[in-house]
């Protein structure tokens, strides 16, 4: 990448729309900034005054800037003409010219699947998240999980890959190396340590307003050659991810649930129209994908690594769940001998350490 690729970020008027017309007319962000005005006017069509910014060198001093801020945070920037720039992702007529990347750059290389759904989800959504990349991990060599960080199934996805010792990549709407929402900062750094990475559009100069988020469901998208809507309800941020994976050409695929949950309405529906793909097992995910498989492998799984660090009492309230999705506290006093005080003490650290969460009805499940 050269810095006339971070310059044209910053071209009052431009955007990603136009500098992917701009580079599919000139070749590179370097020829861009030498071509005459009348060149940029009269031959790609653009805007008189958007065509003497870039003529004006409008972007160099703010890319500068930039490389500068990169460098002191670790991060890489990735032009639409390097070739560590994801083929997938290049295929998207509106892609950014540049993402941001912190962490491995070479997991967005990998055989990418993403999965969203709903922030709302429900015990058996995140059980069945789980399953499927459990078991797709462990048939699919070089998987890598996509999703978007945010709470409920994208979290869950994240957090399953790590537990099963599958890469993971979170594209976030947020200027790195922060991320939102704010507690998910662990799972992040998780990601990281784990050889995944986060991904963003935003430049360090950006300013944060709501339809970033639905910007950035386009990445997540396009970075996948499939997409699962885990669950969703009638309405909400997957379905729109759903759009454009759909308007891409991409593979759609959802997973059913019961028809008298709202959490499933969306999901259900995309497979009533005819829209999605329903996939029931990870074999399913890799037949309408177009992998091949191999035999499942025995992989190394961080909860193990995890189990080992606790403390006796905690292992034992961990795998009290082993025998459902949640557990109620008369429950788990059962299940572990221990008393309500004990209890109290020993959930109350569990969910500092991010490994079970509270329910409503004072019922709870693991992570």
């Amino acid at each position: 990448m050269v810095i006339e690729d971070l310059a044209l970020l910053f071209v009052r008027g431009l955007g990603s729309r136009g500098i992917v017309h701009l580079i599919e007319h000139f070749g590179t962000a370097e020829a861009i900034y030498s071509t005459p005005l009348q060149m940029l006017v009269s031959y790609a069509g653009l805007r008189k005054d958007v065509a003497e910014r870039i003529v004006a060198g409008e972007g160099m001093r703010e890319a500068e800037a930039e490389i500068g801020y990169c460098r002191k945070h670790g991060i890489c920037a990735i032009a639409a003409t390097d070739e560590d720039y994801p083929a997938l992702l290049r295929e998207a007529s509106d892609r950014p010219h540049v993402i941001f990347v912190k962490g491995n750059v070479e997991a967005l290389h990998q055989r990418t699947l993403s999965m969203v759904g709903t922030r709302e989800a429900s015990p058996s959504g995140i059980h069945v998240a789980d399953k499927l990349i459990a078991d797709l991990g462990a048939i699919v060599p070089d998987l890598c999980v996509v999703s978007g960080l945010a709470y409920g199934i994208d979290s869950a996805c994240h957090r399953s890959a790590l537990a099963h010792g599958v890469t993971t990549v979170a594209v976030v709407a947020d200027t790195l190396p922060s991320v939102s929402p704010a507690p998910n900062r662990n799972l992040a750094e998780e990601i990281l340590r784990n050889g995944g990475a986060l991904v963003s559009e935003l430049h360090s100069q950006s300013k944060q307003n709501g339809q970033l988020f639905i910007a950035r469901n386009r990445i997540i998208a396009a970075l996948s050659m499939g997409t699962i809507v885990v669950e969703s309800p009638a309405s909400g941020g997957s379905l729109a991810t759903a759009d454009i994976a759909d308007s891409y050409g991409r593979v759609l695929m959802a997973v059913p649930g019961r028809i008298t949950d709202s959490m499933a309405f969306g999901s259900n529906n995309l497979i009533r129209t005819g829209k999605a793909r329903m996939i029931l097992t990870a074999r399913d995910i890799a037949e309408e994908v177009g992998w091949s498989v191999s035999q499942p492998t025995d992989r190394v799984d961080n909860g193990d690594a995890m189990l080992a660090e606790l403390t006796e009492t905690e292992a034992k309230v961990y795998r009290a769940f082993d025998s459902a999705e949640t557990i109620d506290l008369d429950g788990l006093i059962v299940a572990t001998e221990l008393t309500m005080g004990e209890l109290a003490m020993v959930l109350m650290d569990m969910e500092l350490k991010g490994l079970v969460r509270a329910l409503p009805g004072k019922r709870y499940e693991r992570i």
